[in-house]
């Protein structure tokens, strides 16, 4: 038996998280391995990993999730599953800080809502870690009674979150006697859950096996044959498109839904074990993904939406009318009307989205336009402004600690109310502010801004080329601080946004900061090319989706490290930070 240390680390919202860890027998380890619980356990039920994998040289991690076991919070809650996948982020990093990994040393063993957390955070945030096993992940639970998920999503929206209690007994668990006797009698079992985080397990797990051709971490799927508690289709579809080299999938016929607790588990186990190995015997890579504007999955989608429907098919008479509906709509509605003149992608729109107040002709009007202002993209829109301001925050926190001045630099600011509000909350204004946009519009309407709020002092607003990288290394004084908020997204050339990097790489001293955004999925992408104008000249708005690891890379080889990253709780918009490196 190896020696256990209870610990805790303090996540980003300051909760502090219960976890295990089994120091490794050798000095270095080899690696550090991290174990993510099934919903309503906790980590004492998979510590019997540690043992049963044989890893003595490598150290093992093992958390209670927030509303689990010995880590605090309502039993069976968290406020959403974007929080629940921060935390994994932040254990990570807490594994990194304080016991000396890097990512790339680290592999994840993870089970069933644990899975889930995992491939979301795989997805999302795209971490460089070595490889993962994820044990009969539960991407789609078998909710028995027909249209529960409808009825439950009702009930939450009348009266407001509430809570469900599992249904499933322990022997249809596992064929193990002493796994069941124990989860009967284990008082730390969660046996309730939290409808906001069920439902919230069941739209992540949806996107994240519709879009797993972003994830290119080497995988490991194991899948109980006789599972009574999640489908088996959402886990073969998430494997069929992995875009990772080496993945492995592995059907254990009979197996309950405790794949690693089941009464054979030391088959499974021994294919996790032979996997792990594999990973870290082999020299670390990553798929370089700087191409992908050439050739991959994100190429050919964007090819589909940009090829002209047929008029007369059934969906090309669908977006026909979608556009109608619009053009009628432009007439009373100040924010369809504002995007039909100056691009729905115009820093104007933008403008108009973040001050969030319905406007239009007649009662009817405005009530159209609240629509318009509150659409899934829109929402997350204002989310990737509360994302930017916090991050910038974080920059002038870490510039001002280390006696740094703060010069900022915003390559396309459209209106730049986002900077410019972040600074406003801030006690000491910055040295120096240069907003740059390659618009007229934006720029004359983003000088009068700043002379509404009084920052004419440091601030001045000019007309730029985002992605001229002799202009922006020419900038002075040199930005200690670059924001490229929501332009990156709208180019789908990475030759493009290798020039601007490349320029602003040239332009942030050392140590300085790079605040970035990028859009890795969103769900109504074809209403956007088939339905809604770009500021290029009217033309169609199609967007070819960056996944996370691709903007990584890209930011990455222009001499930036990334350090944070946030995202909206539907995984649309991330905001990251990153500070320029010798």
């Amino acid at each position: 038996m190896r020696n256990l240390e209870e610990k805790s680390f303090q996540t980003h919202d300051g909760t502090s998280l219960f976890y295990r860890h089994a120091p490794a027998a050798k000095n270095p380890p080899e690696g550090a391995i991290v174990l993510f619980h099934r919903g309503h356990e906790h980590s004492a039920r998979m510590i019997h990993l540690v043992d049963e994998l044989d890893l003595p040289d490598y150290a093992f991690f093992a958390w209670d999730a927030r509303g689990n076991g010995r880590s605090p919070g309502e039993r069976g809650f968290s406020p959403s599953i974007g929080t629940s996948v921060r935390d994994v982020q932040a254990f990570i990093d807490h594994i990194c800080q304080d016991y000396g990994f890097t990512p790339a040393q680290i592999a994840v063993v993870a089970q069933s809502v644990g899975a889930v957390l995992v491939a979301t955070w795989l997805h999302d945030y795209a971490p460089g870690i070595r490889c993962a096993v994820l044990a009969s992940p539960a991407f789609r639970v078998k909710l028995y009674v027909p249209f529960a998920r409808t009825f439950l999503r009702l009930r939450m929206a009348l009266s407001g979150n509430f809570f469900v209690n599992s249904y499933v007994k322990a022997k249809f668990l596992t064929h193990d006697p002493e796994r069941i006797a124990s989860y009967q009698t284990d008082p730390l079992i969660t046996r309730p859950i939290s409808v906001n985080l069920l439902l919230g397990l069941d739209d992540a797990a949806e996107r994240v096996v519709a879009d797993a051709q972003a994830i290119t971490t080497p995988l490991q799927m194991l899948i109980s044959g006789a599972d009574w508690v999640v489908r088996h289709g959402p886990q073969h579809a998430f494997f069929s498109r992995l875009s990772a080299s080496r993945k492995e999938k592995h059907v254990f016929e009979g197996f309950f839904h405790d794949t690693l607790g089941e009464k054979d588990r030391a088959q499974a186990v021994s294919k996790a074990r032979t996997f792990l190995l594999a990973g870290f015997a082999e020299p670390f890579s990553r798929a370089d993904l700087r191409n992908s504007h050439k050739e991959g999955w994100s190429k050919r989608e964007a090819d589909a939406l940009a090829k002209p429907l047929l008029p007369v098919s059934p969906r090309g008479l669908y977006w026909a009318a979608t556009r109608f509906g619009l053009w009628v709509g432009g007439f009373i509605s100040a924010g369809i009307r504002l995007g039909h003149a100056t691009g729905f992608d115009s820093g104007s729109t933008l403008d108009y989205v973040y001050r969030n107040r319905p406007e239009g002709f007649t009662p009817i009007g405005r009530m159209v336009d609240w629509f318009y202002l509150n659409s899934i993209g829109w929402r997350g829109i204002r989310q990737r402004k509360v994302h930017l301001e916090a991050l910038l925050q974080d920059a002038f926190g870490r510039l001002h600690t280390a006696g740094q001045p703060v010069h900022v630099l915003d390559v396309a600011a459209g209106h730049g109310r986002y900077v410019l509000e972040a600074i406003e909350s801030q006690a000491q204004r910055p040295e120096s502010v240069l907003l740059r946009d390659f618009s007229d519009i934006n720029v004359r309407q983003g000088s009068e801004l700043i002379r509404a709020k009084g920052m004419a002092e440091f601030a001045r607003f000019e007309k730029g080329d985002a992605f001229n990288g002799d202009g922006l290394a020419s900038v002075e004084p040199k930005p200690t601080v670059a924001v490229v908020s929501g332009l990156y997204e709208l180019f789908p050339d990475n030759d493009k946004l290798v020039a601007s990097l490349e320029g602003l790489a040239r332009a942030v001293p050392v140590g300085g900061y790079l605040v970035y955004t990028n859009q890795p999925w969103h769900p109504q992408l074809e209403m956007i090319a088939r339905a809604l104008t770009s500021h290029r000249e009217g033309a169609a708005w199609v967007m070819r989706r960056r996944s996370q690891g691709e903007m990584d890379q890209l930011v990455e080889a222009a001499g930036f490290r990334k350090l944070r990253q946030l995202i909206d709780e539907w995984g649309i918009f991330t905001v990251s930070l990153a500070q320029r490196e010798a």
